[in-house]
């Protein structure tokens, strides 16, 4: 029995230890929150509101549409945009815009060591 108690310590200790620690990138202002992905999620939209610009067509009316954006915050902390896709190149070039001024962070880590964080968001604008 003991041997038994012996071995599924061992087994829990090593499957404990072979779980990768890993963090999220965190941006510029989230450096002392509790809750770093919370608070990216949150900096992300509040720059999304304050850096969308609207296209606007031919006749001078706002062009919305829908896109899907992915974006990698690399071992550096700089966003690489990776694609953006939909059906209106004219919001798909505002999208991609927005993404460029999105600020240099604290990369990710994987094992104390930075590491690239892959991001794939749709957004409605």
């Amino acid at each position: 029995m003991k041997k038994l108690l012996v071995i599924a310590c061992l087994l829990i200790g090593g499957i404990s230890a072979a779980q990768a620690q890993q963090t999220s990138p965190v941006w510029p202002g989230c450096e002392g929150s509790e809750d770093v992905k919370t608070c990216f999620n949150k900096q992300l939209s509040q720059h999304v509101r304050e850096n969308y610009e609207y296209p606007k067509n031919d006749a001078g009316e706002y062009v919305r549409g829908k896109v899907t954006v992915s974006f990698t915050v690399d071992e550096e902390g700089k966003v690489v945009i990776n694609s953006v896709e939909g059906p209106k190149p004219e919001v798909n070039q505002a999208a991609r815009e927005m993404l460029e001024k999105i600020p240099d962070m604290e990369p990710g880590t994987l094992e104390g060591e930075p590491d690239d964080r892959k991001f794939t968001i749709p957004f409605n604008f």
